[in-house]
């Protein structure tokens, strides 16, 4: 009779869909992986393969597989990486921001301070957000991350109940830019929220639909903000605000 296996001969971990190999990798963390033992490397990649391909779906899924990775490489900046990604999207703020603190430690890379500082408003500290906005210069930053960071500056500025300050932080003229950056819907969105919160529903509602029109991925829930202050529910029957079916 075999004896029990202890715990340290168990698997650990979640675990890996077997079609995954570790080959899907991204070329850059392929690289930064070949600092790691043959055979280490490879598992690390299936993990964070892995969490890429749960996080929309199932972002604690994502997360564990992340942690798993990290468990196994915790000085490799990916794994960081995808660790506060995934922690992020799960609404872990305090592990995203830990980790994306120690991603900026290890890589000097300023691109993820305007998800660090929303890490701060979904703690609470909006304040804190806005200090940690003003460390980086804007012009530092990729364009699609300075949007990001005037998106948080914004939120913040709600936050603190100044809804007329954050509408005069996204305005500008990128906001009617004829083109399809993944920035832009989220920008509109942002900026039809703040009006609504400002009373200015006709307006709000032109820029919902100005954001549904460039949300081509599906990121934010303007086409329904949208029906909502045009009367529209969906159901068995149209209903408009007068309560008139069709």
């Amino acid at each position: 009779m075999r004896s029990p296996r202890s715990d340290d001969d168990r698997p650990r971990g979640p675990r890996i869909p077997d079609e995954i190999t570790g080959k899907e990798i991204d070329r850059r963390v392929a690289a930064e992986l070949r600092t790691l033992p043959e055979g280490l490397a490879e598992q690390v990649a299936r993990l964070l393969v892995a969490a890429s391909a749960t996080i929309d779906d199932d972002p604690q899924a994502a997360l564990a597989f992340a942690q798993e990775a990290k468990r196994k490489a915790a000085r490799v900046a990916p794994v960081r990486e995808a660790v506060g990604v995934a922690a992020y999207a799960a609404g872990d703020f305090a592990e995203a921001l830990s980790e994306f603190r120690a991603l900026r430690r290890m890589t000097g890379d300023e691109s993820y301070v305007p998800v660090m500082a929303d890490c701060e408003r979904g703690l609470g500290r909006p304040r804190k957000a806005l200090e940690l906005l003003s460390t980086v210069p804007e012009g530092s930053l990729p364009p699609d991350a300075r949007v990001e960071a005037r998106i948080v500056m914004a939120g913040a500025r709600r936050d603190l109940g100044q809804p007329e300050a954050a509408l005069l932080i996204l305005q500008g003229p990128d906001l009617s830019a004829r083109r399809t950056e993944p920035w832009l819907a989220r920008l509109r969105y942002a900026y039809a929220d703040t009006l609504l919160e400002l009373g200015r529903s006709e307006e709000a509602a032109t820029w919902f639909e100005r954001a549904m029109d460039v949300d081509t991925e599906g990121q934010t829930d303007a086409a329904d903000r949208l029906a909502e202050l045009q009367g529209v529910t969906f159901g068995d029957d149209w209903v408009d605000d007068e309560g008139a079916t069709d």
